[in-house]
């Protein structure tokens, strides 16, 4: 393997180091985009529990906030729940951009990666071609070994450039389905809280208006 580096020249270092920062993102991405770190199971019931309880206070919202990318927007909306539907889903709506560029954090970079690593190879094989065709320039074509290391040049770092871009897309592709996935989710527990919310806050004005009646008789 080290002898298939070294054939590759100088083009395999931009090569292996887009390889380790591809492998450092995907396994990153595998542990934060892990179903129950961004959805906890049972937080989104939990929570339109509290609501209906009203046992809401400053402390219960910040470590929700702090429990997960589900969290923070239960939270965001918890945190304007006595103003109206359209002031609550803007709230959402701004916290909703944070929270999926963060979970598409990376995503870019591993993109670039499997754009470039292909171009990175052809780089190689170029430059492989190049010293083939000087070598047949001053040896002429009697002296096969400086050709064959020419070719052996090209092809290494063609592979090579292939073996890194075919994961990167596949996985960079894969993780922007999955964030989609986990956006449908979240949307889904946020919308049953807005309900929840409004619902309540619609209910409101009948009660007052019934204790005021009350306190007049």
């Amino acid at each position: 393997m080290l002898e298939l580096l070294k054939a590759g020249g100088w083009a395999m270092l931009p090569i292996l180091l887009c390889s380790a920062i591809a492998l450092a993102i995907i396994l990153e991405r595998f542990w934060t985009l892990r179903h129950k770190a961004v959805l906890p199971p049972g937080l989104g019931a939990e929570v339109r529990e509290w609501a209906r309880s009203r046992k809401l206070d400053p402390q219960h919202l910040a470590a929700l906030s702090q429990n997960s990318p589900l969290g923070e927007l239960l939270a965001a909306a918890l945190g304007v729940r006595n103003r109206s539907r359209e002031v609550i889903k803007e709230r959402i709506e701004d916290t909703g951009r944070h929270v999926v560029h963060r979970l598409e954090r990376f995503l870019g970079t591993l993109g670039t990666i499997a754009l470039i690593s292909p171009l990175l190879g052809l780089l190689g094989t170029v430059f492989g071609l190049i010293r083939m065709f000087l070598a047949v320039m001053v040896s002429g074509v009697g002296d096969p070994l400086k050709m064959a290391g020419g070719i052996g040049e090209a092809l290494v770092c063609t592979a090579a450039g292939l073996c890194v871009a075919i994961p990167a897309y596949v996985f960079h592709r894969y993780f922007r389905s999955r964030v989609s996935d986990l956006v449908v989710e979240m949307e889904r527990e946020v919308f049953l809280l807005t309900d929840e919310l409004t619902s309540n806050s619609e209910a409101a004005p009948p009660v007052a208006a019934a204790r005021v009646a009350l306190a007049a008789g």
